[in-house]
């Protein structure tokens, strides 16, 4: 008897990186259940780390600061012939560029299963720029295209977002799930006692306009003296509203901010400081770096949007109105003072993240989303 062939998944993202920070245990509980795991994405040095793992990864040139149509068309004729010669029984598009074009190409080469993963709405719907303003129509029109045919469920990180797209007639009802964010190793990411000696708060983000870096900076500047600032993150080269490394020394050096560039051991930072700030205007679906500091029993302070809200919930964190550096700084000073406080939304993240946002959580719903349209589904 032959034997049966085994379920091919394929995920597509922009950079090798993102899909080791963000989907990889979804990738290996997948692997685990019997797929074959294929990712298609720019490579990096997170490229070895993955093959490692006994995932298979394609080198896929995306260049995500790139405009040019032609450009474009040949990517979705690049994937295309990709999805052909995999043959895949469900493709997974993660961020809006995947989406936008690896929807076609699964159209072109009829791909039978598809989930959408926006992670966030991103640069596009969230900045106020000439630039995004003017993609905006554009992009619009080619999600409702791409985003949930038939064959696709898309998949939120919060319900705001999810609700907006429904609102927008660019997602369909029945065609749409939320699944909160890329989970947490609680064991990595566990309670230690805050450390002793002076206040210490980190931001830990890429190092894009629209994360705040600015408006975390200028806050540090303004609270100089009273805690020690961290700012731990890459340039990010391939977007739009990225800082260059010479940006960023500049401003970590106006107002008393240490840079610590790229960080490998997160957990290790937040073992090492006593709040994390994330004041984020971006289009943020759920952001990993909140749930790791609610898991290590870290007091955040974030911004009053979609997906700082749905992480924090009402009890694990402070939260202030987007570019707000008045109420940045109230909320940063808040806590730096109360040393009770810190440790009492510490606790509350920590439980928050075990009731719902461990990678257990989100590698389960994730694998029953995929038998629902490969098994099922058929």
């Amino acid at each position: 008897m032959t034997p049966a062939r085994a379920r091919v998944l394929v995920f597509v993202v922009t950079v090798d990186w993102f899909f080791a920070s963000h989907f990889l245990a979804r990738a290996l509980a997948a692997r685990a259940a019997g797929w074959r795991v294929v990712v298609l994405a720019s490579e990096s040095a997170a490229g070895a780390r993955i093959r490692a793992l006994g995932i298979e990864l394609v080198p896929v040139a995306f260049d995500r600061a790139s405009l040019n149509p032609l450009a474009q068309m040949r990517l979705v004729w690049r994937l295309a012939g990709l999805y052909r010669a995999l043959a895949p029984d469900l493709v997974h598009h993660v961020a809006m560029k995947p989406i936008l074009l690896g929807g076609l190409a699964a159209r072109l080469a009829g791909v039978g299963h598809v989930v959408n993963a926006p992670v966030g709405l991103g640069f596009v719907f969230s900045s106020g720029g000439w630039l995004a303003r003017g993609l905006r129509p554009l992009v619009r029109a080619w999600l409702r295209v791409t985003l949930t045919p038939s064959n696709a469920v898309a998949v939120f990180e919060n319900e705001a977002d999810r609700d907006e797209m429904l609102r927008a007639r660019l997602a369909r009802a029945g065609r749409v799930r939320v699944i909160a964010g890329a989970g947490v190793d609680g064991a990595r990411f566990a309670p230690t006692p805050a450390p002793a000696g002076p206040v210490r708060v980190a931001m830990a983000a890429r190092l894009i306009g629209a994360k705040g870096v600015a408006l975390y900076a200028e806050a540090a500047g303004r609270l100089r003296g009273r805690a020690e600032f961290l700012l731990a993150g890459a340039p990010d080269a391939g977007n739009p509203d990225g800082f260059s490394a010479d940006e960023i020394r500049a401003l970590a050096a106006r107002h008393g901010v240490v840079w610590l560039g790229g960080v490998a051991d997160m957990a290790g930072l937040l073992a090492s400081v006593h709040i994390v700030c994330l004041p984020s205007y971006y289009g943020e679906g759920l952001p990993k770096i909140l749930l790791e500091a609610m898991a290590c029993g870290r007091a955040v302070v974030a911004s009053d949007i979609a997906g700082c809200r749905a992480a924090l919930g009402d009890e694990a964190g402070l939260l202030v109105a987007p570019r707000d550096v008045d109420g940045l700084c109230a909320a940063l000073a808040r806590l730096i003072e109360d040393a009770p406080l810190r440790a009492r939304l510490g606790a509350a993240g920590r439980a928050r993240v075990e009731a719902g946002f461990l990678d257990a959580h989100i590698c389960t719903q994730t694998l029953a989303l995929y038998d629902e349209l490969t098994v099922m589904g058929d």
